[in-house]
């Protein structure tokens, strides 16, 4: 078994892959029915979503056939030396289709192609961030050799581009509301400030009304003098 390469731009993806606050999050419908329909359309038993974390692989949701959980479960949360979206996601732009695992040196020795859940059959297409940056990959899976049509890696695509879409809203969303926490906790200071403005204008007005009050008083003080004094 030949472990995947670290992807050139490993740090920056992993830095964005930390920012969707993905990993290890409760299951959510909208992956749910993307992983449901990717299976459905290709015919395969299995069908997740998988992000490439530092060390291991975690699944944000998967679908598999009655059945089919034995062994699944360590496959979703499997270390990274041992997951077929490590490969997929060195290759952003690329869909990864592993025909038949039994015979690619990649992943003959894979303890999840030797054993439960025997992947025979991958094929991953990469999701990934609004900069491109692949976070993970939209992958349907099969104990069995097995080719992919045409149309139907054109669907898993499609549906890679809908969790991308997700992907990028969560991040917005959770962006706008750090944006607004930092609003909300400089609102006391904003006020405090605002008043310190008010009172500092106030008593410069103030003092400028008094100058100008003792500015005529003193005019009027001097034309009385200039008045009384002869010619």
């Amino acid at each position: 078994m030949l472990a995947a390469p670290l992807p050139p731009n490993e740090s920056e993806r992993l830095k964005s892959l930390h920012a969707h606050n993905l990993l290890d999050t409760l299951p959510e419908d909208v992956y749910d029915d993307i992983t449901r329909l990717a299976a459905e359309i290709c015919g395969t038993p299995i069908a997740a979503i998988n992000l490439v974390a530092e060390d291991r692989q975690w699944s944000k949701s998967a679908h598999h056939q009655e059945g089919e959980s034995l062994g699944l479960h360590h496959y979703l949360r499997a270390p990274r030396e041992y997951s077929f979206c490590a490969y997929t996601i060195l290759n952003p732009n690329d869909v990864l289709v592993v025909p038949d695992a039994r015979y690619d040196e990649r992943f003959m020795d894979n303890p999840f192609t030797t054993g439960e859940p025997h992947v025979v059959f991958y094929a991953g297409v990469p999701v990934k961030d609004a900069e491109g940056l692949a976070l993970g990959s939209l992958c349907v899976l099969d104990s069995r050799p097995r080719e992919l049509a045409e149309h139907k890696l054109e669907s898993l695509k499609a549906l890679a581009k809908l969790v991308n879409t997700h992907f990028q809203l969560r991040r917005t969303k959770l962006e706008l509301e750090k944006a607004q926490q930092r609003v909300d906790a400089a609102a006391p200071l904003l006020c405090t400030m605002m008043s310190a403005t008010d009172a500092l204008r106030t008593n410069a007005e103030g003092e400028t009304a008094s100058r100008l009050t003792s500015l005529q008083e003193e005019i009027i003080s001097l034309k009385t003098i200039l008045k009384v004094l002869p010619e």
